[in-house]
Order: C-alpha cells, then structure tokens, then sequence
C-alpha cells in the first residue's frame, strides 16, 4: 500500500490479492481519484511482482467512491511545481507515470479495469490500454486536457487514432465526454456491465476460471446510449482534416446549412466549444492524433514526452489551471490568443527530440 504524504493514515492505492486476481483500488475518491506520483510508485512494482508470480493469473484495477475511476492526475500539484521553477519534479511525474502506461499496455496476463464513473487523463492511462476495459452505467470518458492549455497524453497519441473514423480527433479538439455506449460501440470498452454487478464480477475475476468467461456471464447489449457514435457521418465530414481551421470552417458551414426548426445545433456548440480552448494545445493534439496513426505505442509515448517537456515550461498550461482550476474564473488568456498565431514551427517544435533526458521506455516483463 501507499500512504498520502499529506495524511499518514490515508491509503491513496490498495494492493490486495483476490483469489487468483491481484487486485489494485484506486483510493483517494474525496479527490476522485486523481494519480500522484506516490500511487504510481505503488502500483508498478505490484504489477511488475504479479507479472512474475504464478499464483495470480490475472489483475483487477478499479475504484473507490461512486463518482470517479480516476479523474486525472493531480494537476494542481503539477502546476503549482512549474510556477516555483521545478519544472524538473513535475516531468518526474510524467515519466514514470507514462513508463507505467508502457507497462500496462505490454502486460503479460490479463489486465482488466472496472470503470464506473469519470475516467480522464491519468486515469485512461492506468485503464484503457490493458486487455479488457468494463464500461459500468455510469460511465464518462474524457480527454478534456485542451481546456487547460494542456495535450490528450498517457497514450492518447496512439488510441486516439484508432478509433474508428474521426471519433478520435472529435474527442481530442473538444474535451467531450464518452458514454457508456460509445465506449462499446467504438471499442474503447470491450464489455458492458450494470453498476450494481461489478462487486460479484469482482469475486468470480478472482475465481480460477477464464477471464473472458467470466466477463461475458456479467456482460450487458443493452448500454447507456450513444451520445457520440450516433453521429458519426457529421464528425467523419467535419473532423478528417489536418488543420484546426479547416475542421472549424467545415462545421461552421454545417451549422449555417442545418434546419432551424430541426432544433439540432451540434455544429455550432462544437465550433463554440473548440474555439475557447487553447489555440496552441488545440494544433498539437490534431497534430498527434495525424502523427499517431504509424506510430508504435512506444514510440507515442516517446513522443508525448517530448511535447510535456516543452509545455510545463509554457505558459498555457499554468494559465488555463488558474483559470479552470484554481480561480474558476473559465476566461484564460492563452498565448498565441488565436489559432492563426500559432504558426507550423511553433508546433513542430513540441515534437522534436530532446536534447537529454528521452523517456527510455522500461524493458518488458514475462510471465
């Protein structure tokens, strides 16, 4: 177990055996959940011992509380390190935190996360790459990281692009939100199931029989409905270009064409929604999610952190914090302040080698 550093007696990630199951609870719900550099630290080695022990065929991650798998990690924490200068302490999160991404993703045995509630940013990156994601009713998917000045990572660069058509960059230009249904009808989860099912899945997870057998007798057709997925002509037509502007222009000229009386402004609110974020997080994450197509996972992952290295020494992620985070007060001053200030170069440079410190992806484990 890991123990808060700002309360002793609070455990932030518990480490369990279940049966045959290991079994990893997210732990700090009055914060839902969100990661810190301790509960990474906690669950790589449990992870990298159950790779290796034969007694446990399987691992289990979910969460405590009822309103959050793990809504992020703990940008305020992350902020507050960049505005001090140490800049250096902050990128130690993310690097191992994306080394523990690797490792989830490359995982030996069956990797299966419990998802029920909001599951943003750090918290897709300990979930959605294993081998099976359980999408409960209240499910909610995020990657609203544009909103803050900062960039879909822990992988995004990689899965993004894999979902099918433009879905993908939909979800990285506009923070929106994935339900339960989309999730299953795009792949991001490979089962459904009722909240009020998951403590007896837990149980037979940690029984001897197969782990698809045991998440098929617990599996749900009938989901929360697609909120998303339903439309993916519109987002198909207006989402397959290469420029932010482009994508904007396309549903601009959506919005001016669709039927008053339909009552349907989808194209509008999106376009409304992309232009208030920030200008420079929003050409890098389209720029990732091109580039993300050819990538290797590993190589995502590489690259992510070159592109965290240049932006925790910028200035819009510390803005866009202050402003969503911090003051509430939701009118960032971003810098570039319009898209058409944000020029090739400056993108082009968040993705370029770095001079030292290259994450070095950690070896893979056997079982």
């Amino acid at each position: 177990m890991t123990r808060s550093e700002s309360d002793p007696n609070t455990t932030e990630v518990l480490i369990e055996r279940r049966g045959k199951a290991g079994l990893i609870t997210l732990n700090r719900p009055q914060a839902l959940n969100a990661l810190t550099l301790a509960m990474v630290r906690a669950i790589r080695p449990a992870l990298e011992a159950w790779a290796v022990d034969p007694a446990v065929t399987r691992v289990v991650i979910k969460a405590a509380g009822e309103k959050a798998f793990c809504a992020g990690g703990d940008i305020r924490v992350l902020h507050d390190l960049g505005k001090a200068g140490r800049q250096d302490e902050a990128l130690q999160f993310w690097r191992e935190e994306y080394e523990l991404n690797i490792l989830i993703k490359r995982y030996p045995k069956p990797f299966i996360a419990l998802i029920d509630g909001i599951v943003m940013g750090g918290g897709v990156g300990v979930s959605v790459h294993g081998s099976h994601v359980v999408a409960g009713e209240k499910f909610a998917f995020a990657m609203p990281e544009v909103g803050i000045g900062f960039f879909p990572d822990v992988g995004a660069t990689y899965f993004l692009p894999r979902i099918p058509g433009e879905i993908g960059s939909y979800f990285a230009l506009t923070g929106a939100r994935m339900k339960q249904g989309d999730a299953l009808s795009t792949g991001l989860a490979t089962h459904a199931v009722a909240s009020a099912d998951f403590p007896d899945l837990i149980d037979a997870l940690g029984q001897a029989d197969p782990v698809d057998s045991a998440l098929e007798a617990f599996a749900r057709r009938s989901t929360v409905p697609q909120s998303i997925t339903g439309r993916r002509a519109a987002v198909d037509r207006c989402f397959r270009f290469d420029t932010v502007e482009q994508v904007l222009q396309a549903l601009d000229q959506d919005a001016a064409t669709q039927d008053g009386s339909a009552g349907d402004s989808w194209a509008a609110e999106t376009a409304a929604t992309i232009r208030s974020k920030s200008p420079t997080a929003l050409k890098i994450a389209l720029a990732q999610v091109r580039a993300g197509k050819t990538m290797s996972f590993e190589q995502a992952m590489i690259t992510e952190f070159r592109i965290v290295s240049r932006v925790c020494r910028g200035h819009d992620f510390y803005e866009g914090v202050r402003a969503v985070i911090i003051d509430k007060d939701n009118q960032p001053r971003w810098r570039p302040a319009s898209l058409e200030a944000v020029t090739p170069a400056m993108v082009d440079a968040h993705f370029a080698p770095l001079d030292s410190g290259e994450l070095d992806p950690p070896p893979g484990l056997s079982s």
